[in-house]
């Protein structure tokens, strides 16, 4: 753990701690807030998923949504780098592709805040076990 030096380190480290507390506090319901995942495999990070997820961490955090923002790996859809998943409750997950970061705003400010489909919703390609039989 660092020195506290000055006042200044001292809010520094509580903005820190904070920040952790409600990341902690969001996970521990996650079917009730909103879910976001950002495809950070190997494509997706050539493709700009990380400017699309800071992007979105830092609308996020400017408006202190209840939203938890993860990464994950690679979600078959390389064609269509950055891709964003987003699993907003009592609705299935939507993916949405080719993701920049006005994209990556208009998906918080508009699908996910308002319940507006947008341009870029990737069409679903798979069936559930149920679906076959």
């Amino acid at each position: 753990m660092n020195k506290i030096k000055s006042l200044d380190d001292l809010r520094k480290m509580k903005q820190n701690l904070s920040s952790d507390i409600s990341i902690r506090e969001k996970s521990n319901n996650p079917d009730k807030i909103v879910q976001i995942r950002v495809a950070m495999a190997t494509c997706g990070i050539a493709a700009g998923a990380r400017e699309v997820m800071n992007t979105m961490l830092e609308k996020i955090a400017k408006d202190s949504l209840p939203v938890v923002v993860t990464q994950g790996g690679c979600m078959g859809y390389c064609y269509a780098e950055p891709t964003v998943e987003v699993k907003v409750p009592g609705k299935d997950p939507v993916v949405f592709g080719h993701v920049d970061p006005k994209v990556a705003l208009d998906i918080i400010d508009k699908y996910i805040l308002k319940g507006e489909l947008i341009d870029g919703i990737l069409p679903v390609n798979y069936q559930s076990i149920q679906e076959k039989a």
